[in-house]
């Protein structure tokens, strides 16, 4: 059990540093220079006040020196990334795959919030992550190079033919290229059949997702939801639930 909080308590540090690599990565400014501030009076925020999760409380959801309230996704992220650090290594344990696996979670999770906010992937995530994710598979046990290269070739091509028929049809962009480089780093780290199901999901949670906006309201039926998130929740599904839900799904069509 201690162990256990330990890991948590690392995890929430790892969403920390994943607040600053979402807030920063979208404007090109260093994840290291300058110290954190706040965004509104720009004042430093003290290393006490960077706590995850219990600065946020202490300080009831405001900055300490303008009292500008702090966005809730901040101790969100941080709660979050503890979650999931808890959960590979009670998978996993400590061992390299379990790191790795770990990595590609929280780069989703950054990947997710800046396509929110931004509607953009950045290639900074993307590229080493996919080879990373390459370069790995030779050293872990749960997937294969071969699986891993497939992956990003299915991966990658997948998507890139979708939006290619979509322009085709249509002559307008209904997909980015960020899409496609999030599927192939999705592909090299689970391999061809985490690709298939990343997109299967991805495309039924987007699907209901959309319709529910659409209906909602008219400006529903308007507003461009970006994909990324969508294929991240795929992939982190299928991390941690793959085996049971396509056993599942094999059942009922049996």
């Amino acid at each position: 059990m201690i162990l256990e909080i330990i890991i948590f308590l690392f995890g929430m540090a790892i969403g920390s540093f994943a607040n600053v690599c979402i807030y920063r990565l979208p404007r090109s400014l260093s994840l290291i220079l300058p110290r954190s501030m706040c965004p509104n009076c720009k004042a430093r925020i003290a290393f006490y006040d960077n706590v995850p999760v219990a600065s946020y409380l202490w300080l009831r959801g405001r900055c300490r020196h303008c009292g500008t309230a702090i966005s809730l996704r901040y101790p969100m992220v941080e709660l979050v990334s503890g979650l999931f650090a808890v959960a590979i290594f009670m998978r996993h344990g400590l061992s390299l795959e379990g790191i790795v696996l770990y990595g590609l979670v929280e780069a989703l999770l950054v990947i997710t919030f800046i396509d929110i906010d931004h509607k953009i992937i950045p290639d900074v995530i993307t590229y080493p992550g996919i080879g990373i994710g390459f370069l790995t598979s030779f050293a872990l046990g749960y997937i294969t190079y071969k699986e891993s290269f497939l992956g990003i070739i299915l991966g990658g091509g997948t998507l890139f033919l979708v939006a290619w028929g979509y322009y085709l049809v249509t002559k307008r962009e209904g997909m980015g290229g960020g899409d496609i480089k999030l599927l192939a780093m999705i592909g090299a780290f689970l391999g061809w059949k985490g690709v298939m199901f990343t997109v299967f999901a991805g495309s039924a949670i987007g699907a209901v997702v959309g319709t529910a906006l659409a209906l909602r309201t008219e400006e529903g039926r308007k507003l461009a939801i970006p994909f990324g998130p969508f294929l991240s929740l795929g992939a982190l599904l299928f991390l941690f639930f793959g085996p049971q839900i396509i056993g599942w799904y094999a059942r009922i069509l049996s």
